[in-house]
């Protein structure tokens, strides 16, 4: 079931991004994040009239989707970053793909005309999700992030969705 985000929803947020921030170099935050930081997160992307959704499993939560502000200055108002995290142990089930699915047509809605996803590479699943769902590769920036004391490439992939 994907339905949309609440603010009670942070605790299992965190829970779910804080396996990624510790174990892996999908997110380059390096400190685990609390259910405040999310809820702070969530409020500010709430604010731009941006949807943040939640999928649930027999009740349990096991995943989320946003979208974010691409970038401040406003001839971007029609571009978001998007993000997708699912629990470590629903990587695989079509949970992404449900997520994103959900989550295109309601930016569409919003007039959102292009759609981003950075991506730490290499990646291949999440490079895979992307180009299933019709984004194409536009950006690799080498060695733009530093984690566990190796430098990072990081590739942006892109959506443009029709107006």
């Amino acid at each position: 079931m994907i339905r949309p985000a609440t603010l009670d929803d942070a605790i299992d947020f965190a829970r779910i991004y804080n396996h990624y921030v510790l174990n892996t170099v999908i997110t380059f935050e390096e400190v685990a994040v609390t259910a405040d930081d999310l809820r702070v997160r969530m409020t500010d992307v709430w604010a731009k009239s941006l949807p943040w959704l939640t999928a649930e499993v027999d009740g349990v939560i096991v995943g989320y989707a946003y979208a974010a502000p691409w970038r401040v200055r406003s001839a971007y108002r029609f571009s978001v970053e998007s993000s997708v995290y699912l629990d470590s142990a629903h990587v695989g089930h079509g949970l992404g793909t449900a997520l994103y699915q959900a989550l295109l047509p309601l930016l569409q809605a919003r007039g959102v005309h292009a759609v981003i996803g950075g991506i730490t590479l290499p990646n291949l699943p999440s490079v895979a999700l992307h180009e299933r769902l019709g984004f194409v590769p536009v950006a690799r920036f080498p060695e733009v992030g530093f984690k566990f004391d190796a430098w990072r490439d990081v590739g942006y992939w892109q959506r443009i969705l029709a107006p």
